[in-house]
């Protein structure tokens, strides 16, 4: 399983007239495949979108794309309202759940990490082998992700929550129990530790047509 990761940027007050279109046009488009989510952001980065489509494999993505384009009412007419365009192809740690429809959110925290090099993910991978059951307990993951295509070194992790408050309360609960971050759990563990260059966070809400909401 593959998951292309679709991030647009739009111009200002733009965000209602393209989750509108998008929406109406994406009922032609899951006749071929669907989403597994639409994301817009809340915090963090104004004004973006992130569209999130599962393919087994990229023989299977591009098959399908090119169903996809020749269908009536298909691609959505946003154009005039998109700044920038960024497609990455992610692949699913085997820690990770596979992304499915349901109603775990409506508020995920989208956290997008870059390694020093590829030398440092089967370490990070270990170290987060060792925590997860853990923070588990406390709530659970979305996404737990690496980076083939486009990004290079990049690691992503997304967590739903019911509200922010629930945010602020789980991250102190975890901190205080010592399940979490997956660092401390390593250094506790003996495991080496993983360097990190770069982490960035934003928190997204579907829109209204996201199978996960």
């Amino acid at each position: 399983m593959i998951y292309e990761v679709r991030t647009y940027d739009l111009q200002p007050h733009s965000l209602p007239e393209v989750e509108k279109r998008f929406g109406e046009a994406y009922e032609f488009r899951k006749k071929i495949s669907p989403l597994a989510a639409f994301f817009h952001t809340e915090i963090g980065p104004l004004n973006q979108i992130i569209h999130i489509w599962p393919y087994k494999d990229l023989e299977e993505r591009g098959r399908l794309r090119g169903a996809a384009m020749k269908l009536e009412g298909w691609p959505p007419k946003t154009a005039e309202f998109i700044v920038s365009q960024r497609s990455d192809i992610f692949i699913p740690l085997s820690i990770s759940p596979e992304m499915k429809p349901g109603n775990v959110g409506p508020f995920f925290e989208w956290r997008l990490y870059t390694l020093a090099n590829g030398g440092e993910l089967p370490k990070l991978q270990a170290a987060w082998e060792a925590a997860l059951p853990d923070r588990l307990k406390y709530g659970p993951v979305t996404a737990i992700w690496r980076s083939e295509l486009g990004g290079l070194n990049k690691f992503l992790h997304v967590w739903p929550y019911k509200t922010l408050n629930d945010r602020w309360e789980l991250r102190s609960k975890i901190r205080e129990a010592g399940v979490w971050p997956p660092s401390t759990v390593a250094k506790k563990k003996g495991l080496a530790d993983y360097k990190l260059i770069h982490q960035e966070n934003k928190i997204v809400m579907p829109s209204a047509f996201s199978p996960l909401q």
